[in-house]
């Protein structure tokens, strides 16, 4: 597979409006979660997992994964930057143990955990190499870093359809698959690459599948408009869709450490 670089510059990472963003979406995350589900279930897929041990689920969200280790015997710290999502996930698993804290500033020891998991959280990194290279010093010798993260050509959907109201970009500017294998060299990470493509019955499904997780937050500008019957409309019209309704296309790279 050929990666291509884009080339854009930096765009400042406002990490607390991040956490206020996905803090507004604990309570329903996991009800419009279904891409996170799709791509965690197939980072389960790719190698063997260390039987038991230490797991860190390295932006948890509501804790679907921490669950899932969680209830096959792991011992689970799950990291979240936003505290509503900690709670949320605490609510429907006590178990675990719960940390508040930046995937770019890691408070964890060396060589601490067995398997480290990120599922759909590294996108949001200001400094993917250094964040990767702390995850990868976090696992023991002989265990497993595995994540997943949006790339460069995601949702495409969304933009088009936006030109016809306001022609500014609605996506935030993804790292390309060739940034990220640039991030990952030398820490021994094998990289995979797939389109997930997701479709909806309405133009509001689709929005709400994105900020339903808290996934809406842009990076280069403040949150816009209200949006109303009329740009619902325009978006409607704009909105590529087939007869099995209305898409939204991903490019997903996954890591999983040698």
């Amino acid at each position: 597979m050929r990666w291509e670089a884009e080339h854009h510059p930096p765009v400042p990472v406002n990490k607390p409006a991040i956490g206020r963003a996905f803090g507004r979406a604990a309570k329903h995350y996991e009800q419009y979660a279904t891409l996170q589900q799709m791509t965690g279930d197939r980072l389960l897929t790719l190698s063997d997992l260390p039987a038991n041990g230490q797991v860190l689920d390295a932006g948890c969200g509501s804790g679907r994964f921490s669950r899932y280790f969680s209830g096959r015997g792991y011992q689970v710290t799950a990291l979240d930057i936003s505290a509503e999502m900690l709670r949320t996930a605490r609510d429907r698993d006590p178990k675990s143990c719960y940390l508040q804290a930046d995937i770019d500033a890691l408070p964890v020891r060396r060589q601490s955990f067995d398997i480290i998991w990120s599922n759909l959280a590294l996108q949001w990194s200001a400094d993917l190499r250094k964040a990767l290279g702390q995850l990868r010093l976090a696992v023991n010798p002989g265990g497993s870093l595995r994540f997943s993260t949006v790339v460069a050509g995601s949702l495409p959907e969304v933009n088009q359809a936006w030109q016809a109201v306001d022609n500014t970009e609605h996506v935030n500017r993804f790292l390309s698959a060739g940034q990220i294998a640039r991030a990952a060299e030398g820490y021994g990470i094998r990289l995979y690459h797939e389109q997930i493509t997701l479709r909806f019955p309405t133009v509001r499904a689709a929005l709400w599948s994105l900020k339903g997780v808290g996934a809406s937050h842009l990076h280069q500008r403040d949150e816009g408009l209200p949006l109303t019957r009329q740009r619902l409309a325009l978006l409607d019209t704009g909105w590529p869709k087939d007869s099995q309704g209305y898409r939204l296309s991903y490019q997903i790279v996954y890591g999983v450490s040698e």
